[in-house]
């Protein structure tokens, strides 16, 4: 037995000033102006929500501009086998996660657990 659920939503942007499109969504969403560092290698902002809510981060992006979902897991590898049996296909592996595609096109993240609360409030799947 696994378990998952969402864990964040994040905004892909196709740009070369991330702080401006950060501020953007920051303001458009309600969520507090001011912005952090989500990692060291300034591809992601992550914008402060309110304690129990998804993560909600701005992403730097060679891409289109889209936004995707991640789904964290405490066994990536049977949410990503479960996930297949629906009819996600495997896109990529990345540094512990891993990116797939949803039947009906879109992108999404199968990534380690991440937020508080995970135990109690996941779904479990057998």
């Amino acid at each position: 037995m696994h378990k998952s659920r969402l864990s964040g939503l994040i905004i892909d942007c196709q740009t070369d000033d991330l702080e401006s499109s950060a501020g953007f969504w920051a303001a458009a969403l309600g969520a507090p102006a001011e912005v952090r560092p989500a990692s060291d290698d300034g591809a992601y902002i992550a914008l402060d929500v309110a304690e129990g809510e998804p993560y909600l981060e701005v992403q730097k992006v060679d891409h289109p501009s889209r936004v995707h979902i991640d789904i964290e897991s405490d066994d990536i590898p049977a949410e990503v086998k479960r996930l297949e049996v629906l009819g996600a296909k495997k896109i990529a592996a990345i540094d512990g996660w891993v990116v797939m595609e949803a039947p009906t096109g879109q992108r999404f993240c199968v990534v380690p657990v991440i937020r508080a609360g995970f135990d109690e409030k996941a779904n479990t799947w057998k």
